[in-house]
């Protein structure tokens, strides 16, 4: 800092990458940002802002959590246009949805987007994040049930999963996986950004914490488990959605209590059930069903059924009325 300020006669702007690495980081960063010093400080640990660490920051910091390419993301990087006028085109509209598909199957990882193939990419950055991030980082000794866990995890990634069933279910493999450590995993899975948890709102404090669903901060990660999983790419993408858009904790839930609906959003009292397709009677009654009994229970200004491709407008005998919207114009028209 001596040199380039006797080089230049400025201060520079300091860029701090990956500092969770090194003890006591966060003194240093006080004392710059107490001499008035410009800092970017990067790093892919939740826990490098534990309370701890907000402490001895003392305010002196704004947060900003960074995500994976959004769709109108990937579709810049790309040069896709995708405005109103342009998708009236076929060609346009077309190209827009070719690129929905590599997005909506491999995920946004911005050193991924422009690559032709992408499994042995998203398959080198999951060992990554699951050996280096999680295991090695927290001196995960049984790293074959951390392994089996996760993909339980990305198999059940639309219900919401205990503590107790998750140990269970490793258990069963032959790897022993106690209660204990099955939550101190999951949180370690958090921090590393490979889960984002949301909760029940109807649920009591308790049940709230431990009996959640679990997304992954990437389509792309969850696609390697996957075996014909439209249906759960489709709703954790709507979930990582809204979670980018609304914030991590406490403002995206679920509502399960006598019905089930895949998404609520107090902030704006949006309600959203996700359904590949609602062309079955059975499945299109079962979803406008669940949001009519939300609609009588809790604050509801839109309700909202997202499809993979299938549009309109609902009108139920109880005159309320339910948006349905493919995913691919759902992301280009409400999220950032």
């Amino acid at each position: 800092m001596e040199a380039h300020l006797e080089m230049y006669g400025k201060r520079p702007i300091l860029f701090l990458d990956e500092i969770q690495n090194i003890e006591g980081w966060e003194k240093f960063a006080r004392r710059l940002a107490d001499e008035k010093y410009k800092v970017y400080i990067t790093g892919s640990n939740a826990k490098m802002l534990s309370s701890d660490i907000q402490t001895t920051l003392g305010g002196r910091y704004i947060t900003i959590n960074v995500y994976p390419y959004s769709f109108r993301e990937f579709l810049e990087v790309h040069h896709t246009v995708y405005d109103e006028l342009s998708l009236l085109s076929t060609e346009s509209r077309a190209a827009v949805m070719n690129r929905f598909i590599d997005y909506f199957h491999n995920g946004g990882f911005p050193e991924g987007a422009l690559l032709a193939a992408k499994r042995n990419y998203l398959t080198s950055v999951y060992q990554k994040i699951y050996l280096g991030d999680i295991a090695a980082r927290n001196g995960i000794s049984n790293t074959f049930g951390l392994k089996i866990m996760i993909k339980k995890l990305a198999e059940s990634v639309k219900q919401p999963v205990s503590f107790n069933r998750i140990a269970n279910i490793v258990s069963t493999t032959g790897s022993k996986l106690s209660t204990t450590s099955a939550i101190k995993y999951v949180e370690y899975a958090e921090s590393a950004w490979l889960l984002q948890r949301i909760n029940n709102i109807a649920a009591k404090l308790a049940e709230k914490e431990s009996n959640s669903k679990y997304y992954f901060t990437d389509n792309g990660i969850l696609n390697l488990f996957l075996i014909d999983g439209n249906t759960s790419l489709l709703e954790n993408l709507v979930a990582i959605s809204l979670i980018r858009q609304f914030g991590r904790e406490d403002s995206v839930f679920f509502y399960n209590k006598g019905v089930e609906v895949d998404f609520y959003i107090p902030e704006e009292q949006w309600a959203i059930q996700v359904s590949y397709s609602i062309k079955d009677p059975e499945t299109k009654e079962r979803e406008t069903d669940a949001l009519i009994k939300l609609f009588k229970v809790l604050p509801c200004k839109r309700l909202l059924i997202i499809t993979f491709d299938e549009e309109g407008i609902l009108q139920t005998n109880s005159d309320i009325e339910i948006e349905v919207i493919p995913i691919w114009k759902w992301l280009l028209k409400e999220t950032q």
